[in-house]
């Protein structure tokens, strides 16, 4: 069966997409290898999600040296977004720009950051981001404000908040997508509850990209969703410069689809393995591949989840509002980038029990989780051709993985104890009340930006010179002319920051540009 235009994933960049382009009187097929993740009351059990990884893949890939890799992803409709902590920002004005680090340089970007950003805007009102303009020191210039007010601190948080300002710091609270109405709570799609981070949101108000996105473009009958369909290659023409057959495992069959324009977004990863499985006698090896760039420069991220632990209870339920990019950029005494230091959702024993930190002498996880803030700290890793994904001859995806630009992310982690220290003294306990900054393994012994692929970027990375890169500026193969990628893969550096809205913006902008191809 032939469409207009063909989609394959349906996450922050194939939802969006999707969105964008339906209701233009273009049939438009849509294919998800997974289905939708089930309403059930296990959405909201942390032991379910984090400790029986109950909606996680059993997939099986490997490391370098061939041992079995459990990747920490989720195939459904709304793709990851169905599951992640819904912090979206813009990548920094000059993180389109060359930028040196103590372990090396980010490569500029061949488009700058005004060419994304009225699509910033789109996606920001889209996705429903709360937020304040002006309060992050490191936020780049924006046309307008956020859609609406930023989510409040809840008291502990708060207290931080201040604490750190005092130090003459620029805390912020953080952009996030979440269906919240503090002014009139009895009319709130979001409950502020503390599943919200790594869970899929049972009640529909988290901004991922099947609520938002998919599902609204369903209501046009031009539009086909294929579920739990598996895209296992793509096929070109006899001169290898256009896509004439998606084929399909589903069911148990194969199945063959074609379209005009073909566009592929399932994750860096999933979206380098399609190509690379697409290999033939015009493309020997993989699809858009003459340069040898696909799967390679992967990136995901240096983070760390670091627990800091007080003597005083920290009641806090909905703890992701909190962010500090003060280091970012560096500090008088470093010139380099650190990062990022935020918050994950609030940790709890039953999540501990997965990966339990070194425990502070007479305390239990259960303890240690009621005392704890849980901090999110992310630095930029950089680009290697050797950190790649590949197939085993079996055809099952392989991701080589060295991790680098290390010292800039310890950098970091001391400086959030030092200002963990800082804190104003506790009414009760003085300036003994924290106890130290312990390490969370987030990710069940797995390093995190091995076996937690929620970053992943780069595999397929965009440019100018089709020696050096995949896609062209809009996003298109340079080898192949009806095929576009619009996941991270595009990705040529990964910044310091939640990747999902600069996924989003692109998606909206290749959609201007695939308006102007097809004329709609």
């Amino acid at each position: 069966m032939h469409y207009d235009i063909a989609i394959i994933g349906t996450g922050a960049g194939g939802g969006t997409l999707l969105h964008a382009l339906a209701g233009r009187g273009k049939r438009i097929l849509v294919l998800e290898r997974g289905g939708y993740v089930p309403r059930e009351k296990a959405n909201w059990s942390t032991r379910a999600v984090n400790l029986e990884a109950r909606y996680q893949t059993r997939e099986v890939w490997r490391d370098r040296e061939g041992r079995p890799l459990h990747p920490h992803t989720n195939y459904y409709v709304g793709g990851n977004t169905k599951f992640y902590g819904a912090a979206l920002f813009r990548l920094r004005r000059e993180d389109f720009g060359e930028v040196k680090h103590w372990g090396g340089v980010s490569p500029a970007w061949p488009i700058s950051y005004e060419d994304m950003e009225p699509y910033y805007t789109a996606a920001e009102r889209l996705y429903h981001v709360h937020g304040e303009r002006g309060a992050d020191p490191t936020e780049p210039p924006a046309s307008g404000p956020y859609p609406h007010p930023a989510v409040s601190h809840e008291p502990r948080l708060q207290q931080l908040h201040e604490d750190w300002a005092g130090l003459g710091l620029r805390p912020f609270h953080v952009p996030l997508g979440i269906m919240l109405d503090e002014r009139n709570p009895r009319a709130s799609r979001c409950i502020r509850c503390e599943t919200c981070d790594g869970h899929p949101c049972l009640v529909g108000a988290k901004s991922d990209a099947q609520v938002v996105a998919v599902d609204p473009a369903l209501a046009d009958p031009n539009v086909t969703l294929l579920t739990d369909a598996f895209v296992d290659r793509l096929e070109t023409s006899a001169s290898g410069r256009e896509v004439t057959r998606v084929i399909v495992k589903r069911g148990g069959a194969t199945e063959t689809y074609s379209a005009d324009v073909v566009v592929l977004s399932a994750g860096a990863i999933n979206s380098a393995a399609v190509l690379l499985r697409s290999a033939s006698d015009r493309h020997p090896r993989g699809l858009a591949n003459g340069s040898d760039m696909v799967g390679r420069h992967y990136m995901g991220h240096v983070n760390s989840v670091l627990m800091a632990v007080s003597r005083c209870p920290n009641p806090t339920v909905f703890q992701k509002t909190l962010g500090l990019n003060d280091f970012y950029w560096g500090s008088p005494e470093w010139e380099y980038p650190m990062g990022h230091i935020s918050f994950v959702g609030k940790l709890d024993a039953e999540t501990l029990r997965g990966g339990a930190p070194a425990i502070a002498p007479g305390w239990s996880l259960d303890l240690m989780a009621k005392h704890s803030m849980d901090f999110w700290l992310t630095s930029e890793d950089l680009p290697d051709p050797d950190n790649r994904v590949t197939l085993d001859r079996e055809g099952n995806i392989v991701l080589a993985y060295r991790p680098n630009n290390e010292t800039a992310h310890q950098r970091l982690t001391a400086k959030l104890e030092q200002l963990m220290k800082q804190q104003r003294k506790c009414r009760v306990h003085g300036d003994e009340c924290h106890v130290g900054l312990f390490s969370r393994n987030l990710f069940l012994g797995q390093r995190i930006p091995l076996a937690g692929v929620a970053h992943q970027n780069g595999t397929a990375r965009f440019g100018h010179d089709p020696r050096a890169s995949v896609l062209d500026v809009n996003c298109r193969a340079h080898e192949v002319d009806n095929l576009y990628v619009v996941d991270a893969s595009f990705f040529p550096s990964s910044a310091a920051v939640n990747p999902a809205l600069t996924i989003m913006a692109n998606a909206l902008r290749v959609a201007d540009h695939l308006k102007a191809r097809l004329r709609i």
